[in-house]
């Protein structure tokens, strides 16, 4: 899974440097509409990436959580879950692309285990929005830690 996820990844850099290039010709010396070309064929890749991240089926569990990031600590309350990340429903703004620490304790009779569940999350912020005078802030799990407890 982890290797045909890396494989799709790398076809789309290699489909948006050779679709730069082609560009690249078509408005070579004109410096300002090369850069133009680059930042969407950049922005075309990440929606592709984007897109296929969101396809992971997503489990609403509302559960509350201490979000980390360099901004500091905030609290938080899971929306849903899925295999790659967590929207968080929270009172901060926590800018895209920051990186964040959290700990989600899945009670055990949700889990159907005889005890909680502590999963240790290492991720980055991909999507941040407005929702009902609330931040929504979805949350890509780059590392994931599991623990009994």
């Amino acid at each position: 899974m982890y290797a045909a996820h890396k494989l799709r990844v790398n076809l789309d850099a290699h489909r948006a440097v050779r679709s730069v290039r082609k560009v690249h010709h078509a408005v070579a010396g004109n410096e300002e509409l090369e850069q133009q070309a680059l930042m969407e064929a950049q922005a075309q890749t990440a929606i592709r990436h984007y897109a296929e991240m969101q396809s992971a089926p997503r489990f609403p569990l509302h559960l509350p959580v201490e979000v980390k990031s360099q901004i500091g600590a905030c609290a938080a309350e899971t929306q849903n879950i899925s295999a790659n990340g967590v929207l968080f429903a929270m009172d901060r703004d926590v800018p895209v692309g920051s990186i964040v620490d959290f700990t989600i304790l899945l009670p055990g009779d949700v889990v159907g285990s005889a005890g909680d569940i502590q999963i240790d999350c290492h991720g980055r912020v991909v999507r941040s929005f407005d929702d009902r005078g609330r931040r929504g802030v979805g949350v890509v799990i780059d590392e994931y830690h599991f623990e009994r407890t």
